[in-house]
Formats: structure tokens, C-alpha cells, sequence
């Protein structure tokens, strides 16, 4: 194994939160009601601090002298290995629930494989990840339930929402070199052995949510190399401004 894999490993894990984080910030005064206004905003501040973990064990391993801020503030948006998943725009309520869901079913399964990873730092962090990945999952899964199971308007919403999101699923079930290599190593599983309980958590929950179920997948990937769609540079130009604006600036 080498620290180049070592390192891409964990833009891709840092970066996937940390999107989707920013993501679920949008949300912050605008969610349906206030007790979900303060979740959706508890959840990105845990998504952010996962990113945090993440970003600065990669900028040691790397050795290049770049920190999680540098990291998150100042890369191009090829140079972003997130998930596409996470970038797609929130559109509805039901929309960033569907996706949300979806994204908690495959972290909780892959953190919980990563607390045994043969790199210690690796698995501290997510040993310290996995208790709010279950919240996570437990909070977008109750979501799912109760909007699919709701009313003929909140039903049709995410029946679209999952209908638009699962072309991006596959990708997280994809292994390059990078995942062989950490693999191999003992230091990550191999993505595709996360799926079988990835579907498994996903199809009880569309079930209970008297959702149609889940399509045979043709996936649309690239995000963990660098190819992205319009959205993320929309996101990214937000989120970078001050420190893009302003380089170097401290509170």
C-alpha cells in the first residue's frame, strides 16, 4: 500500500462528507418545520466534523504541507473526489431525505467496517464517526417512512426523489486500484462488500414505505476521479468565496 492511496482514500471519504454537509446547510431556516431545522443543521455540523478528521489525516500523509482548510477551500472542483450522490441540489424536502438516506445506509455499513481497519488512525476516527452515522441513518430512514407513507403529494415526491437518485448510487459500490490497494492492506473493505447490506437496508425501508422498489442500478460514476457535474462548482464557488476572497483570513 502506498500513501498515494492512502491519501486519495481520504479526500474521497472527506470529501463525500464534507459536500454533502454543505449540502444539508442550505437547509438551515428553510426546513418544514424548527425540530427539523435543528436536525438537518446537527447533521451537517457532523458531516463537517467527520470532513475536518478526514482532511487533516490526509494533508499528514500527503507531507505537502496542506491542511484541512487548504484542502476544503482551496482545490478546483476537479480536484474534489466526493460521491455524485452528495452534490446533487436538494430541489425538496423529500428530495434531500431520499438522498440523505441513501448516502446513511452505505457510511453506516462502510464506517463500522473501517473501526477495524489495520491503519489505527483510520479506525479511530471512525469509531467516533459510527455513533452518528446510526442517528443518521435512523433519521433519514423514519423520514423515508413517513413521507412515502404519507399523503398522495408527499408519496409521488419521493417516488421521483429515489427515481432521479439511483443512477448514482452504483458508484459507491465501485473499486479502483486506489480501494484494491487499501484492501489488499487490510486497511479498507473492498467497496463491493458493502452492497449486499446496503440493499438489504434500503429495500426494508422502501417496503415499510410502501415505495416501489429498488430498479436494477446502471450507474453514472466518475465523482471519486474528479469528473463532476454543473452542481458542484455552484456549491463550491459558496463555499469558497471568503477564503478565495480573502486568502489567509483569520476570526
Amino acid at each position: 500500500m502506498t500513501d498515494n492511496a492512502l491519501f486519495d482514500y481520504l479526500l474521497r471519504l472527506g470529501d463525500t462528507s464534507l459536500v454533502l454537509g454543505h449540502r444539508l446547510s442550505e437547509w438551515c431556516g428553510h426546513a418544514p418545520e424548527l425540530e427539523e431545522d435543528v436536525a438537518l443543521t446537527n447533521i451537517a455540523l457532523d458531516l463537517v466534523g467527520h470532513a475536518r478528521l478526514l482532511l487533516s489525516y490526509a494533508g499528514e500523509v500527503e507531507g505537502q504541507g496542506r491542511d484541512e482548510d487548504a484542502l476544503a477551500f482551496l482545490r478546483d472542483v476537479y480536484d474534489y473526489r466526493n460521491h455524485l450522490l452528495v452534490e446533487q441540489p436538494n430541489r425538496d424536502f423529500g428530495h434531500t431525505i431520499a438522498r440523505q438516506f441513501l448516502h446513511d445506509a452505505w457510511a453506516l455499513e462502510l464506517y463500522e467496517k473501517l473501526m477495524v481497519s489495520a491503519d489505527h488512525r483510520l479506525a479511530g476516527i471512525a469509531a467516533k464517526a459510527v455513533k452518528e452515522k446510526r442517528y443518521h441513518l435512523r433519521h433519514s430512514g423514519e423520514w423515508v417512512v413517513r413521507l412515502g407513507d404519507g399523503t398522495e403529494d408527499s408519496r409521488a415526491r419521493m417516488a421521483d426523489a429515489f427515481d432521479r437518485l439511483w443512477r448514482f448510487t452504483a458508484e459507491m459500490f465501485e473499486a479502483d486500484a486506489v480501494e484494491q490497494a487499501l484492501a489488499a492492506a487490510g486497511v479498507a473493505p473492498d467497496p463491493a462488500s458493502l452492497r449486499p447490506a446496503w440493499e438489504a437496508r434500503v429495500d426494508a425501508v422502501l417496503a415499510e414505505a410502501t415505495l416501489p422498489a429498488r430498479p436494477a442500478i446502471i450507474g453514472t460514476s466518475g465523482g471519486r476521479i474528479g469528473r463532476h457535474g454543473e452542481h458542484l462548482g455552484y456549491l463550491l464557488a459558496e463555499m469558497q468565496f471568503l477564503q478565495r476572497a480573502y486568502p489567509g483570513a483569520t476570526w
